[in-house]
């Protein structure tokens, strides 16, 4: 079994470097493919990048956003299991040789989610109790529950490739939510499974999109929920719990809740 990992980057100097070596620290039982596409950092990114050349596939040229990069590095990637990973955020150590156990162990999953930690800048695990109740959320999975909340937590997502080619990449015209979008079309083909373990940790800092601009995040999952139901009960009940999410993330930021 072979995993395609991409990372999109753009001037992410300050993580990318243990981003990277989260990823080509994996051991296990498999091959790995790491693909990095860059957008043409300017903060120091592509001199870190220089010196992975020999341990990852990179490119490092002008793009229209992540969405972009997301695609270019699909139609690169040559694994059987393919995942993205950004460039601030980090796999857990055991993270591949878990995933592939359990691919192994059923052949008839398609695509698989698992729990991810919420880390500050410096690392440091935070915001447990939004950790806990995504937990409680994602253990039994039903489209009609991720229609009316997205619960899975995008750097812990993992699919095979025939998935991803049935569906296509991402959809180039959102800018926070194609992750969302992507797993609404691959659940209406096939049921993901469910690991139960930490997986990856995603970084919030203060110039990162979900923390600068998440009230258009969440227009932008409420638009792209109603693409695919047509059910006024599920626009009300995904338009509730934005609702809910953002004034938390409000009431966090004015306590200065990091």
């Amino acid at each position: 079994m072979k995993f395609s990992i991409i990372t999109p980057s753009y001037n992410q100097a300050q993580f990318i470097r243990e981003t990277i070596n989260s990823v080509l620290s994996q051991k296990g039982d498999f091959e790995l493919e790491y693909i990095i596409i860059d957008g043409a950092s300017n903060d120091g990114t592509v001199e870190i990048l220089d010196e992975f050349q020999d341990k990852a596939v990179i490119i490092s040229e002008p793009d229209s956003g992540q969405s972009e990069a997301i695609n270019k590095g699909f139609r690169m990637a040559t694994g059987d299991i393919i995942a993205w990973l950004n460039s601030d955020d980090l796999y857990l150590g055991n993270t591949l040789q878990n995933v592939y156990q359990y691919f192994l162990q059923n052949p008839e999953k398609k695509w698989l989610y698992g729990k991810c930690h919420i880390i500050n800048t410096r690392g440091d695990i935070v915001r447990k109790w939004i950790t806990g109740y995504k937990n409680l959320r994602q253990k039994r999975f039903h489209l009609r529950k991720l229609l009316r909340e997205n619960f899975i937590s995008q750097p812990a997502v993992f699919f095979r490739k025939e998935l991803l080619e049935t569906v296509g990449g991402v959809d180039g015209t959102l800018d926070f939510t194609m992750d969302y979008d992507l797993w609404i079309r691959m659940s209406k083909i096939s049921t993901p499974g469910y690991l139960d373990a930490y997986l990856a940790k995603f970084r919030r800092h203060d110039v990162s999109k979900s923390e600068t601009s998440y009230t258009r995040q969440f227009e932008e999952q409420f638009d792209v929920m109603k693409k695919y139901s047509n059910s006024g009960y599920d626009a009300f009940i995904h338009s509730l719990l934005n609702f809910r999410t953002i004034y938390t993330y409000k009431l966090l930021n004015l306590f200065k809740q990091k």
